[in-house]
């Protein structure tokens, strides 16, 4: 049986998608957390800046809140053993969507003297998946039983210039089976169209639905931040000099969240684009009034 992202996907509906960031809160509660977002699916983000709950777990109570999960799994922490055993895990409890990535390198993280391992990465790790889904074996041959479907996903950087390049990778992601592909924060919407139509033009976008993140700014210190740390985010000048002009931090907030209205808007009619994913940073309590706030 397919997940209702992947029949949304079959069906050609654009499509909104939201991030869950799991704290070391043993309590939460999804259901709270996402009351009334209309999001069709919830990614659930595995350990990005160092030992929270499980994403295998946070992913199962979304599921039992009746929200359905993306289960993220990064090659980083695991190794090949670990990896078909946690995607057996999370089948068995009746996740279908699983977004395959190798994860932020553990300088990145506040455990920075952590051990790596990519035993696989993240194009192996979509290999996998596809390759469970199809033949139903696993890596040594052994046999998958019982009702096991899986959709795969991707993450992609938009901005990762030469474009040639980064459309090749692109495509080596979507031929492992990814059918579904997040990218990185869009903040440069000129950008990101050039990006896009050469994924259209390759014909990527009628093979997998491309799914444009849009990230929140909640301050001025955390664009500088966002910057200084991570690679992947490219933030305009124009947005900084904005969030900080605004003023305190609820108004700071505020612009951030007029930001991301903007850029859905400028990108939302694109050709080629699937739909919309809102990662949340953490913060989860303004998903529904962004996506509200965009017409979505």
């Amino acid at each position: 049986m397919e997940s209702l992202l992947a029949k949304k996907i079959i069906a050609g509906d654009f499509i909104i998608t939201a991030e869950y960031l799991p704290d070391t809160d043993i309590e939460a509660k999804p259901r709270n957390i996402f009351m009334n977002c209309p999001a069709v699916a919830v990614n659930v983000a595995d350990n990005p800046f160092g030992p929270v709950i499980s994403s295998l777990a946070a992913a199962i109570k979304l599921k039992q809140a009746e929200i359905e999960p993306i289960y993220q799994l990064v090659t980083r922490d695991r190794n090949r053993i670990a990896l078909q055993s946690d995607i057996l895990g999370a089948a068995s409890m009746g996740i279908k969507n699983i977004l395959c990535l190798s994860g932020y390198h553990q300088t990145l993280t506040d455990m920075p003297e952590s051990a790596n391992v990519y035993d696989l990465d993240s194009i192996q790790l979509i290999e996998l998946v596809n390759k469970m889904n199809t033949e139903r074996t696993l890596l040594n041959g052994a046999k998958i039983k019982g009702n096991y479907s899986m959709l795969a996903g991707a993450v992609v950087n938009p901005y990762l210039r030469p474009l040639e390049l980064n459309i090749l990778r692109l495509m080596k992601k979507v031929k492992a089976g990814a059918r579904f592909i997040q990218t990185q924060a869009v903040f440069n919407t000129t950008d990101f169209q050039e990006w896009l139509h050469a994924a259209y033009q390759e014909g990527i976008t009628e093979k997998s639905a491309i799914i444009a993140g849009i990230y929140p700014l909640e301050s001025y210190e955390e664009a500088l931040n966002l910057l200084n740390k991570h690679t992947d985010f490219y933030i305009p000048e124009s947005h900084i000099k904005r969030i900080k002009e605004a003023g305190d931090l609820e108004a700071q907030m505020k612009m951030g969240i007029a930001i991301c209205v903007e850029t859905i808007s400028k990108i939302k009619e694109m050709k080629g684009l699937s739909g919309i994913h809102i990662i949340s940073g953490g913060k989860e309590g303004i998903i529904s009034e962004i996506i509200s706030d965009a017409g979505l």
